[in-house]
């Protein structure tokens, strides 16, 4: 059963050429039809489905499209053109932190990112001491997030988006943040995630993550799809490039 299906997107931004310093330049130049406005493509033609509990991971150069292809899945994006289909509750993990405001406690933020997720409030309340402590800052939950590691920060946030058993699970590169205790640890809780039920994209630049925790990959390039198909296929294909 697809709980992710993606068909035929696109993304352009409309990008405006004109360096100017000033607003009035600006106006100035829009007034006068000077203003140089270009198409940017940063998806074209995208289509793949997802089934319950499979794991896709995405590949590609910087600037090929993966974290707008992640933003589109997350509902951040909308598609310029093509249909976005996705089903039931998402965690979204695309940049660990956002979110977050770093004058707010670790709990007030536990349930701050909560809410904007649609959880159960109450039931996050009940659930923050055991999400401070998985991720080792049980004795700084009570001080602003401003007096946080990257590392801490990273292990917060990881915590408590995975909390609770996603439908679609996105992440983007969190594989790769922190020291290497804490992504063995994400590593494990992410497997014990899939085999409960969860479909997962996977964006990642770490190719042995890659072939340990996908079962399809998708290869980007200039925001075009250049291979699908099983993730050793598709990685040894994209290193031999």
């Amino acid at each position: 059963m697809a709980v992710i299906e993606i068909t035929n997107v696109n993304l352009t931004y409309r990008v405006l050429m004109n360096r100017t310093s000033s607003l009035k330049a600006l106006f100035r130049d829009a007034v006068k039809r000077r203003n140089r406005v270009v198409d940017y493509v940063a998806l074209a033609d995208v289509s793949f489905t997802v089934e319950k509990g499979e794991v896709v991971a995405i590949l590609g150069r910087n600037g090929a499209g993966k974290s707008t292809l992640l933003k589109i899945l997350a509902g951040v994006l909308p598609p310029t053109q093509g249909t976005r289909k996705v089903d039931g509750f998402i965690a979204p993990m695309i940049e660990l932190g956002a979110g977050f405001h770093p004058e707010m406690t670790g709990a007030e933020n536990v349930l701050f990112y909560s809410a904007l997720m649609g959880r159960n409030l109450k039931k996050v309340k009940e659930r923050t001491p055991a999400i401070g402590e998985w991720a080792g800052v049980s004795d700084h939950m009570g001080f602003p997030l401003r007096t946080y590691s990257s590392g801490m920060l990273a292990r917060l946030a990881f915590s408590t988006a995975t909390d609770e058993q996603p439908d679609v699970l996105l992440v983007d590169e969190v594989l790769s943040v922190g020291d290497a205790d804490f992504q063995e640890k994400s590593k494990a809780r992410m497997e014990q995630l899939i085999k409960s039920g969860a479909a997962v994209v996977l964006v990642s630049h770490d190719m042995n993550a890659v072939r340990t925790l996908a079962d399809r990959a998708i290869w980007l390039e200039n925001g075009h799809v250049k291979m699908i198909g099983k993730a050793s296929d598709v990685v040894d294909a994209y290193e031999a490039n």
